[in-house]
C-alpha cells in the first residue's frame, strides 16, 4: 500500500525527521520498520544534491520518503518531487487560497508541476507521459503545515481544499506564535485540539510532532494517525545518553 492510501485510510503511521544532510543517515534508517521518513530541509541545510542522495538511499529499502521543503515556491517543489520523494511537507500554510495555489503545483496541469521525462520520478524517460501523470495523481502525498494563528482561524476552509492528503500541525511554531514558551500551556492545546477536530470533521488525514511522548495515546483517541517522532540528532543524543547511564550503572555496581 502506498503512503498516499495510508494517508487517505487514515492508518496509524509513525516516522522521523532526518536532520543530517548525508545519505548514510537515511539508509541505516531506512533499514527499520518506521512507516516514513522525512527529510528536513525547512530546518536543515540540505541542497538538492543532498535531498538526491537522500531520496535514492531511501528507495534503495523501499522506504517511503517525504521532504519538508523550505519554501513553496515552484521550483522548490519541482525539485523536491523530481527527485522522486513520496510526497512534500509544505512549511506555513496561511489560509484556502495560499492552500490551494500551492498544491496546484504539486501536480501537473496549467500553472501547476513543470513536466520533464528524465527525472528519477519519471523512471529518466522509461515511463511515459500518461503514467507519469497518472503516478503524479495517484502517489504523491501533499501534507499542509499548520503553524500560524492565520492558519488555525481559517481551518475550516483549508481542510476543503482538494488535493491535501494531510493537515500537519506544527506545534513549536503555533507555540511561538501565540507568545508562549510552553507548548502544552492551554492556548497552545486549544489551538491543536481545533486543527484536529475540524480536520476530522471534514475526513481528512491529520498529523503531527508531540516531544512529550507519553501525551501519544491522548492524540491517537481524538484520531491523529500520522505521527513524525524524533530525528536522528534525538536519536544519536539519547543513545549516548543511555550508554553513558549503562556505564555508570556498571561502576556503582562493581563500587558495592
Amino acid at each position: 500500500m502506498s503512503l498516499k492510501q495510508s494517508l487517505a485510510l487514515k492508518k496509524p503511521l509513525i516516522g522521523t525527521f532526518i536532520k543530517t544532510p548525508h545519505f548514510h543517515i537515511t539508509e541505516v534508517l531506512a533499514h527499520t520498520n518506521l512507516d516514513v521518513l522525512c527529510l528536513d530541509a525547512e530546518h536543515a541545510p540540505f541542497d538538492r544534491s543532498d535531498l538526491d542522495t537522500c531520496v535514492l538511499a531511501a528507495k534503495s529499502q523501499q522506504m517511503p520518503v517525504v521532504i519538508r521543503i523550505p519554501d513553496t515556491e515552484n521550483a522548490t517543489i519541482l525539485n523536491a518531487l523530481d527527485l522522486g520523494a513520496d510526497g512534500i511537507v509544505l512549511p506555513h500554510i496561511l489560509n484556502a487560497d495560499h492552500a490551494r495555489r500551492v498544491v496546484k503545483k504539486c501536480f501537473y496541469g496549467p500553472d501547476g508541476r513543470g513536466y520533464a521525462g528524465s527525472t528519477r520520478f519519471a523512471g529518466y524517460t522509461t515511463k511515459k507521459l500518461p503514467e507519469n501523470l497518472a503516478n503524479n495523481k495517484n502517489q504523491t502525498c501533499v501534507i499542509a503545515q499548520i503553524e500560524d494563528l492565520e492558519a488555525v482561524d481559517d481551518i475550516d476552509a483549508i481542510c476543503q481544499v482538494e488535493g491535501i492528503d494531510c493537515i500537519f500541525i506544527g506545534r513549536m511554531d503555533l507555540t511561538v506564535a501565540l507568545e508562549h514558551t510552553n507548548a502544552s500551556h492551554p492556548d497552545v492545546l486549544s489551538a491543536v485540539e481545533k486543527v484536529v477536530n475540524v480536520a476530522n470533521k471534514h475526513g481528512k488525514n491529520c498529523g503531527m510532532f508531540v516531544g512529550d511522548l507519553s501525551e501519544l495515546p491522548h492524540w491517537i483517541s481524538l484520531g491523529v494517525s500520522l505521527f513524525l517522532l524524533g530525528s536522528d540528532h534525538g536519536f544519536m543524543l539519547s543513545g549516548a545518553q543511555q550508554l553513558q547511564q549503562k556505564f555508570k550503572d556498571a561502576i556503582k555496581q562493581v563500587e558495592k
